[in-house]
């Protein structure tokens, strides 16, 4: 990653749980979405994005976020974004909370992905 945004993924609960801690921005939103796909086309399991840790959401990682949605819908893949206070604001802001399936936290994602 880059020294913006830290992360990785485990698998959970059958799911690949990523989780960050920084800032997805204009900086880091190249690397972010590289990684994440490479990690998708790799596994055939849901996707959780973890964001409650991340302290800046900037339009360039939400336009990653939007592009990780369309790869996992492409790929008839469940996903879910999870998101502090200030990433759900500015998803819903946009008016995105649908399109990326945004619930408040790590329980709702897998209930919502096990549905």
């Amino acid at each position: 990653m880059t020294v913006s945004l830290r992360g990785g993924f485990e698998q959970r609960q059958g799911c690949l749980v990523f989780s960050f801690t920084g800032q997805l921005d204009a900086y880091s939103e190249k690397q972010f979405k590289t990684y994440v796909e490479d990690v998708l086309n790799a596994n055939l399991s849901s996707a959780v994005l973890e964001l409650s840790n991340i302290d800046f959401l900037d339009s360039s990682g939400l336009g990653a976020l939007v592009q990780i949605a369309k790869h996992c819908n492409d790929s008839k893949r469940s996903f879910t974004v999870v998101g502090n206070a200030r990433v759900i604001q500015t998803i819903k802001l946009v008016r995105l909370e649908e399109f990326l399936h945004l619930v408040p936290d790590l329980n709702a994602a897998f209930t919502k992905l096990s549905a």
